[in-house]
């Protein structure tokens, strides 16, 4: 049967989130059955739990009385789901109390309406004792798990109370304009015509932020290639490699194309080959570069183990955009949080550091290597190249002189919410 609740649906899918899905996973393999007019209500509603899950979670553990069993995870999924709404959302308090309670009837689980009724209705009588104990806890208090709040406040401990509160608001809709075909002005003025308020992102000649954001379909320019939705943070990236006409460039790990399409506009005659693991994901970076009119070399491969003929070449210029734990752009992505255990962080700064000793060797004497991840994580980072230029003596560091975001031992760092930008790390490195 067709499920016609959005209640109902975004339970399935955080229940699934739970589970250790990714929401966009399972945005793009679980709507189906849900309308149209309903599928954004459903992504509203599950990127708002899971923004705000380690708050509502604490405040669901004082209103339960006695755990829900693992099989009744939608449940638990629509108390959360409810709170949301109560704590978050301007849907009125008797709607988000009647759709929630009729979601767990849609969901056959009718034992469970009386519950949920209970639990929210409390939570309304209680609502300001219930937060006054659980901001006690910083992990609700700031909606992040412990163990990263803890690592970092040890990696930022006079910035993380800034941007650990930005990384939960709603991200702005930022723009990169392409100005090989227009210029920054002249989009603002289309986007202005439509009724749509654009600001310049400092220190990002192509970057423009809406004042509030809209579906790519309604964005003017879009489909004409004119503009692309890009972070102003990633949007460094192209002014940090400066690549000329003519250069051989390599886009390790290109997926899904957005620094790829840059690169492309950034000087005419830029040769591209933009390689990743996977192959679903290669075809995401052709259908974004064939909307820009932009052509690249596109390679299946892995970027530890290069191979055939991109492994063969030496390059001018080389991205290496690496795996990582994507603690920099949570905000746009709050599952990152639900998802990333501590556990994480080891393994991918070993992989982190195969793919940089890997892809060193197809750079050309003189040429320029940009590493970046958009984690805020030293390991993954500063750290990680640090030790990299201790043993690889034929590299050295090209210091970034700039403005935007704070300086490391090594390379530069923007933090989520300083200039509208996500947080990400750069380091250029020169080979001698």
């Amino acid at each position: 049967m067709v499920n016609r609740n959005a209640r109902a649906a975004a339970a399935k899918l955080l229940q699934q989130l739970n589970q250790g899905r990714s929401l966009s996973a399972l945005f793009e393999g679980g709507m189906y059955g849900i309308p149209a007019a309903e599928s954004a209500l459903v992504k509203e509603f599950c990127f708002g739990v899971a923004r705000w899950q380690p708050q509502l979670a604490a405040l669901s553990e004082l209103l339960l009385k006695h755990p829900l069993k693992p099989k009744d995870d939608d449940v638990g999924a629509l108390i959360l789901l409810g709170l949301y709404q109560l704590l978050h959302t301007r849907v009125a308090p008797h709607a988000a109390l009647a759709e929630t309670v009729e979601a767990s009837r849609i969901l056959n689980k009718p034992w469970a309406s009386g519950l949920i009724n209970a639990v929210l209705r409390r939570f309304q009588r209680e609502r300001e004792a219930l937060l006054e104990r659980i901001n006690r806890q910083p992990e609700a208090r700031y909606a992040y798990p412990a163990w990263l709040l803890q690592r970092l406040r040890q990696a930022w401990p006079d910035h993380w109370e800034q941007f650990v509160p930005a990384s939960i608001e709603r991200p702005p809709m930022s723009l990169r304009v392409n100005l090989r075909r227009t210029s920054r002005q002249a989009v603002a003025a289309l986007l202005e015509s439509e009724g749509l308020a654009a600001e310049p992102i400092p220190w990002v000649e192509s970057g423009l932020v809406l004042n509030h954001a809209v579906s790519v379909e309604a964005l003017p320019g879009f489909k004409a290639g004119l503009v692309s939705v890009q972070d102003g943070g990633a949007q460094l990236a192209a002014g940090l490699l400066d690549p000329a006409g003519g250069d051989l460039v390599l886009d390790c790990c290109a997926a899904p194309g957005g620094k790829s399409g840059h690169l492309l506009e950034w000087a005419d005659g830029v040769n591209l080959v933009a390689v990743d693991i996977d192959a679903q994901r290669i075809r995401r970076v052709r259908d974004n570069l064939s909307r820009l009119a932009l052509a690249a070399e596109l390679c299946q491969g892995d970027a530890s183990h290069p191979s055939g003929d991109w492994g063969a070449r030496r390059y001018d210029r080389i991205l290496l955009d690496v795996p990582c734990t994507a603690t920099g752009v949570i905000r746009r992505h709050p599952d990152i949080k639900l998802l990333r255990k501590a556990g994480d962080i080891d393994p991918l700064v070993r992989i982190q550091q195969r793919i940089l000793r890997a892809t060193w060797p197809l750079l050309k004497p003189g040429g320029i290597l940009l590493y970046t991840t958009c984690s805020l994580l030293p390991e993954e980072n500063h750290l990680q190249v640090a030790s990299f230029l201790e043993t690889q003596k034929d590299a050295r560091e090209r210091v970034i002189d700039a403005e935007w975001g704070h300086d490391c031992s090594v390379g530069r760092q923007t933090l989520p919410g300083e200039n509208t930008m996500d947080g990400f790390y750069y380091a250029c490195l020169e080979k001698c």
